[in-house]
């Protein structure tokens, strides 16, 4: 099974570096001038499949752009990168995006063999001047921490959105044991929504409490090479696992698959038909004139085979939390908040709420990095600042003065 998984994958990589190569082909727009398909194939191997994404999306709408203007985007110059940019940024584009847009133009002509306009000091003024007038705070997903914003994640009542009442509100169909599982799994792990959809079942490995389980992470966003890293996982998300499993049938693959449901209405009893009046070139079909027994309502679940794909994940966190919201699971929100905060959940809320919830609960910042896989302080500390300054030293002074 390994070899022909790895066959598929080398075969999968080749075709995104042929395309990749036949788009380029079309924004260079002279023979000979596009990098070449080995190169290309190389560049396939190395990225991360969201990378490779990222840059075939920017380098078209780049030479979009330019075809508009009458332009060449290879080689591009650097007042029509700067150009291009300052377009971006009046359409709303982030800073952290504006960057990501100059880079794969810098790595376009890299591939093509050509100087890098990008370097140019006009290009870099040009982003400069952006970040000084518009700043460089990205927009934060909303954290959906266990018991919500509470001062003492272990012991306070859950208040808001949380994770506990929504796990809480959710039965027992196979939606709602696959949905309990994966947000109980989300919630322990801190994986991102590509991480989280390739979890598969032999992923899950035993641990010394034997009511806890540890997860095998083979590859994340810090860790394209695939150095590996393990995640602990709690007996309330292993009870979860184990009910969605045993519940969908499944002992390998991936976890999270997607679940089709049929709804029938119910149908009431038939009596026998009359058949006596039946033309003497009708066809025979038993069945039209058979009695029927009356059929209550039914729904059937089939699950699929493949994983989910990762931009399900913010929908699926949504639809849980309406439906906690409906069965009256945050009896402290009215609706109209309610709709404000559910849409600035997506799938990293997750990650920001534990990261939240271990900074709330006294965890060093070394064993908060250690436990969700964090490569650098830096966005551990962006999350938890809001935390730090109530829970810092002016927190503590200043809410004892009158």
């Amino acid at each position: 099974m390994a070899p022909e998984t790895a066959l598929d994958d080398d075969d999968k990589q080749t075709g995104e570096a042929l395309a990749l190569s036949r788009e380029l082909a079309l924004v260079a727009r002279q023979p000979g001038t596009g990098p070449s398909p080995d190169l290309l194939a190389t560049y396939a191997r190395a990225a991360a499949p969201n990378t490779l994404r990222a840059f075939r999306s920017d380098v078209m709408a780049f030479d979009l752009w330019c075809r508009g203007r009458g332009e060449k985007a290879v080689p591009a110059t650097p007042q029509a990168i700067a150009d291009w940019l300052t377009v971006r940024a009046g359409e709303g584009a982030a800073p952290a995006s504006l960057s990501r847009y100059k880079a794969s133009v810098a790595r376009l002509h890299r591939l093509c063999g050509l100087a890098d306009p990008t370097a140019d000091e006009l290009v870099r003024l040009t982003l400069a001047a952006h970040r000084r007038e518009n700043g460089i705070t990205q927009k934060q997903a909303r954290p959906l921490r266990f018991r919500g914003a509470v001062k003492d994640p272990l012991a306070d009542s859950p208040r808001g959105l949380n994770v506990k009442a929504v796990l809480a509100s959710l039965g027992e169909s196979l939606t709602d044991l696959r949905d309990k599982a994966l947000l109980s799994l989300a919630y322990d792990t801190g994986l991102r929504a590509s991480e989280l959809v390739a979890v598969r079942v032999d992923d899950v490995g035993e641990a010394i409490d034997v009511d806890a389980r540890l997860l095998r992470v083979l590859r994340s966003k810090g860790d394209q090479e695939g150095e590996g890293a393990t995640a602990y996982l709690s007996p309330r998300t292993v009870r979860a696992l184990a009910d969605w499993l045993q519940a969908a049938g499944m002992g390998e693959g991936p976890v999270f698959r997607r679940v089709i449901v049929r709804r029938y209405a119910a149908k009431p009893a038939c009596k026998a038909g009359n058949c006596a009046n039946r033309g003497w070139n009708a066809r025979w079909e038993p069945e039209r004139f058979a009695a029927k027994a009356a059929m209550g309502a039914r729904v059937e679940y089939n699950v699929g085979e493949g994983a989910l794909h990762p931009g399900s994940v913010t929908p699926l966190l949504r639809a849980m939390l309406r439906r906690a919201f409906e069965a009256g699971a945050f009896a402290d929100l009215d609706a109209t908040t309610f709709e404000k905060q559910v849409h600035e959940v997506s799938a990293h809320s997750t990650r920001v709420g534990v990261n939240q919830d271990y900074f709330a609960a006294g965890e060093d910042l070394a064993g908060i990095m250690d436990a969700l896989r964090w490569k650098s302080p830096r966005m551990p500390l962006l999350y938890n600042r809001n935390l730090a300054a109530e829970q810092g030293a002016a927190g503590r002074l200043l809410k004892r003065m009158n």
